[in-house]
């Protein structure tokens, strides 16, 4: 099993930043992808960003250009830094991490982030 905790949600103003971290622990494997996916009320998962170990980096188009998301082997920490919030990013944003020989997902519970206009 692999646990993720999220943290660094919170209620920011059209324009601004914020900065989310995942730690992860238990059954790890260097090798697992980690992203972000979001969650907006009322609506389906979406994909927000995902990171391989060796850092390279994917991106909805929605965030393209305004997110960040980096990694930290060593840690075993994901971060999501997120700039230029819009309304529209108001969602749960719960990190991810998948393995790749199994393709299991783990998740975690979750953090949310509200944008006000």
């Amino acid at each position: 099993q692999v646990q993720l905790v999220e943290s660094g949600g919170g209620l920011v103003q059209t324009g601004g930043s914020l900065r989310l971290s995942c730690a992860a622990s238990g059954d790890i494997l260097s090798n697992d992808i980690m992203g972000w996916y979001r969650r907006p009320s009322g609506k389906q998962r979406e994909l927000v960003a995902t990171i391989t170990s060796g850092g390279t980096a994917r991106y909805a188009d929605s965030v393209q250009g305004r997110f960040t998301i980096s990694r930290h082997n060593a840690k075993n920490t994901v971060d999501l830094e997120m700039h230029n919030l819009k309304p529209e990013d108001t969602a749960v944003y719960i990190c991810s991490s998948r393995r790749l020989t199994t393709a299991r997902y783990y998740w975690g519970q979750g953090t949310q982030v509200t944008v006000s206009s």
